[in-house]
């Protein structure tokens, strides 16, 4: 069976930069003394990743702050692009994402447009979003909320938001970031649901969290990130104690570490 995603040795590589040069002052200074001059350091985010993932797959993606589990999911998004290895999603495959608060919303716009722009952003069409708008807004339950601008709401109204559109564009695959870290407990419920249903209806989801219990109901698989290497994939149980022994022996084990 073709995967539906396809990691071959995928690396990522950001470039971190301090003592950006922006004010003149700083400019001066530069140089008169090397300490204000700009530095550059690269992060390596993911390093030599290999994984495939098939249609209907449900698969948890765990690791320590910083493995490189949100940055594999913006790379499946197409938010960024590997710098090394080859990424394969398969063509007119549609992906909801829920990965960072807030990612794609217009501070200054209201929870409506938001709604239309993000769905447009998806490629859908104005008379398919509004044609799900009411679906949209009754499971996120921002019906009094939708005519206010974004910068007025709570973290958890933003992900209330990004949520129900995820949801609602009926996507092929589901990308999901600790979705849990806000909201409510009747939120939490409304989203294991969604999940469930993705599930029988032979969707893909990949999922990040440290809830483990989450990762057992959810997920069949486990991806164990460990300083942007994977580190074991395989099923659940095994997988999060490999997760748990690289939180215990500080990532000393990691392959190529």
């Amino acid at each position: 069976m073709t995967p539906l995603i396809e990691a071959d040795g995928i690396s990522k590589r950001f470039v971190l930069r301090k003592n950006r040069a922006g004010e003149l002052k700083v400019r001066f200074l530069s140089m008169l003394e090397s300490r204000y001059r700009q530095q550059e350091q690269e992060f390596w985010a993911l390093r030599d990743v290999s994984l495939k993932i098939s249609r209907g797959e449900s698969v948890g993606l765990v690791g320590r702050n910083g493995s490189g589990k949100s940055t594999f999911l913006k790379l499946v998004a197409n938010i960024h692009r590997p710098t090394t290895g080859r990424l394969l999603v398969a063509r007119h495959a549609r992906i909801g994402t829920m990965i960072e608060l807030g990612i794609g919303f217009h501070p200054e716009l209201t929870g409506r447009e938001n709604a239309y722009l993000s769905a447009a952003m998806h490629g859908l069409t104005r008379s398919a979003i509004e044609a799900m708008y009411s679906s949209i807004v009754e499971y996120s339950g921002l019906g009094d909320f939708m005519e206010v601008p974004l910068k007025n709401y709570s973290s958890g109204m933003h992900m209330r938001l990004g949520f129900a559109i995820a949801a609602n564009l009926d996507p092929d695959i589901l990308l999901l970031d600790e979705i849990f870290a806000v909201g409510d407990e009747d939120f939490r419920k409304r989203c294991m649901h969604t999940m469930e249903t993705f599930q029988k209806q032979g969707k893909t989801i990949l999922f990040v969290s440290h809830d483990a219990n989450a990762i057992g109901k959810i997920c069949h698989r486990v991806c164990v990130l460990d300083h942007g290497r994977l580190l074991f994939d395989g099923p659940v149980e095994e997988g999060l104690s490999a997760y748990h022994r690289a939180l215990s022996d500080g990532g000393k084990n990691t392959p190529g570490s």
